[in-house]
């Protein structure tokens, strides 16, 4: 299997949640990390827990300008970039009369487009170098989705569709492209949702998988022999009924 050390990985939305524990995981196998965060006051705290082989790129993902210098930074700190991981995610949800349009908008760019968008920039230079790896987090309300989820599942549906796509699209480049589409997961995605209480409460009774075991999916795709692409892994706890 591949071995990590050295590898040069990109993580969107790394501050936090699953993206932190992602990077966090791949650290300790002797990564070198370019990390996206949006929040400035989770910057300080991303330059104290990781080593000096770390980039720190703030800005909204939403924005094409931040992939780009996402990228750049790679290259230019490290002169190559091994692995993109899209993480980067919102949930906006709620009836047809009242959902909010303006965050449905935001939730889109994020969720989708700039997966897009960062996939395609990415994978230009890793075809230039002849190999590399994109894993986009999906979820598994790609399929499995509720009613006033719908524009969430379907962001998620269309992230799937596209890395399908995209795979078959670069396959004998030597780049590979993968899914991990975790179930309901302990983070902090429910809590920063205006007038999401129910849907947090709904999910308080199920035992949540932890970041970690999402970041130990990554490692595992990422570890797969060379000729072999994993392209979907669907993580659940084991008490979703669903």
């Amino acid at each position: 299997m591949p071995a990590l050390h050295g590898k040069v990985v990109a993580i969107t939305g790394g501050s936090s949640g699953i993206g932190r524990a992602i990077a966090r995981e791949l650290a300790r196998c002797g990564t070198k990390l370019v990390l996206n965060a949006l929040a400035d006051e989770e910057l300080d705290g991303i330059r104290a827990e990781f080593s000096d082989e770390v980039v720190i790129v703030p800005g909204d993902v939403a924005e094409r300008a931040t992939g780009e210098r996402l990228l750049a930074n790679a290259l230019d700190r490290f002169g190559r970039i091994d692995v993109l991981v899209n993480n980067a995610g919102i949930f906006r949800h709620g009836p047809v009369a009242s959902v909010d349009l303006d965050e449905l908008d935001r939730m889109i760019a994020i969720n989708f487009g700039a997966v897009v968008r960062n996939s395609y920039l990415f994978s230009r230079a890793m075809i230039g170098q002849g190999d590399g790896h994109i894993i986009n987090i999906s979820s598994i309300s790609s399929t499995l989705t509720t009613a006033g989820c719908g524009a969430y599942g379907g962001t998620k549906r269309a992230v799937e569709a596209f890395s399908d796509a995209l795979r078959i699209e670069l396959a004998g480049t030597g780049v590979r492209v993968g899914i991990v589409a975790p179930g309901t997961t302990d983070t902090y995605l429910f809590d920063r949702m205006p007038g999401q209480g129910r849907a947090a409460s709904a999910n308080a009774a199920v035992r949540k998988l932890d970041p970690t075991d999402l970041a130990e999916a990554v490692r595992f795709m990422l570890e797969r022999p060379e000729h072999a692409n994993l392209a979907h892994l669907r993580l659940y706890s084991a008490d979703q009924r669903h």
